[in-house]
């Protein structure tokens, strides 16, 4: 995946996303794996977001990419009385693949709030 440099709104919105830790992050054996969960965000627009950013769909739930893999899941939140579907989305693959993946996909996905 070749990647293009950040704009300057991207590296604002990189600060924001920045202050949002993962739910999971763990490295050993130089491998990364990073799950992030997305609201506002269908599992077929995650798919279609990991596809632009050179993955291939593997089946429903898995993208490859050059150096990572995605696996999605969906989970149902509480927010007061209202239900909220949330995307989960588990990247792993080498270091500096799965971090430059999941910075796009973040900007991506990126939802400001009203």
């Amino acid at each position: 995946m070749a990647t293009q440099p950040l704009t300057a709104a991207d590296r604002k919105r990189q600060a924001a996303l920045d202050a949002l830790p993962p739910i999971e992050r763990l490295e050993s054996d130089g491998r990364l794996r990073v799950t992030r969960g997305f609201r506002g965000l269908s599992p077929s627009q995650a798919v279609g977001y990991l596809e632009s950013l050179g993955g291939d769909q593997v089946d429903e739930r898995t993208v490859e990419g050059p150096g990572w893999t995605a696996t999605l899941d969906t989970r149902t939140i509480p927010v007061g009385a209202y239900r909220l579907t949330e995307v989960l989305v588990t990247w792993e693959g080498t270091p500096a693949a799965v971090e430059a993946v999941v910075l796009r996909f973040r900007l991506k996905a990126f939802r400001a709030p009203g």
